[in-house]
């Protein structure tokens, strides 16, 4: 991890988060061999390949927790080819594909709070010494400098960004309300979606979105 990423994690959350060890989200690493609740969709949101009209696309990949990584490289590629080529943000189309270990990226602090998905991930707020009770990145902490208060879940989608998560990582959310809600899986998946950050867009699986974006013209980078 460089030092900019590291300062990047440390100004979005409450206080200086610091990553302590261990595996990106949990010690229980999920194989596709796994069950999962099944999705429940007839129909799937794909209104986002239709906004991918900039001259410049380009996919982030993130099957893994990663500090935050896809993000901060879709928010760093935007910035540079400004800085570059004085290229627009409207000629610029960054998607972010959240799938498999990485999917609390996109649930909102309760979720966070209720599942301990700080501990789980290793992330510590350096200010208290305690695991972060919130999402990290989805909004910058005052007092970010002006440099990345913009790299965020937040601002990344009010500035046009696109991000999509996996169905199927989705059912591990499911799950987790299935066991600690004691609730009937339709239950447990209205409680997970209700903890979706808005704007995120869920997709069949993650291996789908990916592909979906590259055919729809997004150059590939696995941000992990």
């Amino acid at each position: 991890m460089t030092q900019p990423r590291r300062t990047f994690l440390g100004l979005l959350g409450a206080g200086s988060l610091a990553a302590v060890g261990g595996p990106p989200l949990s010690t229980r690493r999920r194989t596709a061999l796994e069950p999962h609740p099944a999705p429940v969709d007839d129909t799937w949101d794909m209104s986002w390949v239709d906004r991918l009209k900039g001259k410049y696309r380009a996919i982030f990949d993130s099957p893994e927790i990663s500090e935050g990584a896809a993000l901060f490289r879709a928010c760093l590629w935007r910035d540079n080819y400004k800085t570059v080529y004085g290229t627009e943000r409207a000629d610029m189309d960054p998607v972010v594909v959240v799938r498999h270990m990485a999917i609390p990226l996109v649930m909102s602090d309760a979720y966070w709070a209720q599942f301990n998905v700080g501990k789980e991930s290793k992330l510590k707020d350096e200010s208290t010494g305690k695991w972060t009770r919130i999402n990290p990145i989805r909004v910058s902490a005052p007092g970010t400098p002006d440099e990345w208060k913009d790299y965020n879940i937040e601002s990344f989608l009010a500035q046009g960004g696109v991000i999509l998560a996996c169905r199927v990582a989705f059912g591990d959310v499911i799950g987790n309300y299935m066991t600690a809600d004691k609730v009937s899986k339709e239950e447990a998946e209205k409680r997970a979606r209700a903890q979706l950050l808005p704007g995120v867009i869920l997709q069949p699986s993650g291996v789908f979105a990916v592909l979906r974006a590259q055919e729809a013209g997004c150059a590939y980078i696995k941000a992990s």
